[in-house]
């Protein structure tokens, strides 16, 4: 069982940048693909990017095409989602989590059915 834990979040302005962090202590970290879903009320878990386990493929939904980044840092056991120029529309509770159902990228975007073990999420809220 992959344990995440997600920090970085918080109240900021439209405009502004965040940088999320999810922290693993598994040994397996670096095997897996990782992604960035978020959830806002009353809404379904969405997917927002996801990475793949050494880093050499990144994916994101269209809406944050261009204005976010995700990265990895296996030694440390870290994966990061760098979020500029926010919207109030990004407001959500962002969670990580691993891939556990091996997903072909080239035919679309992947469910959060797909993915687990996610940690309790981090609240972002981008005020207008």
């Amino acid at each position: 069982q992959v344990q995440l834990v997600e920090s970085g979040g918080g109240l900021v302005q439209a405009g502004d940048s965040l940088r999320l962090s999810c922290s693993s202590s598994t040994r397996t970290f670096s095997s897996w693909t990782m992604g960035w879903f978020r959830q806002a009320p009353g809404k379904e878990r969405e997917f927002v990017a996801a990475i793949s386990w050494k880093g050499g493929n990144t994916y994101y939904a269209d809406f944050v095409k261009g204005r976010f980044s995700i990265s990895r840092e296996n030694a440390k056991k870290q994966m990061y989602l760098q979020m500029n120029s926010l919207r109030p529309e990004d407001t959500a509770l962002y969670y990580c989590g691993v891939e556990l159902t091996l997903h072909d990228y080239g035919t679309g975007l992947p469910t959060a059915a797909e993915f687990g073990s996610w940690g309790q999420g981090t609240q972002v809220t981008v005020s207008s």
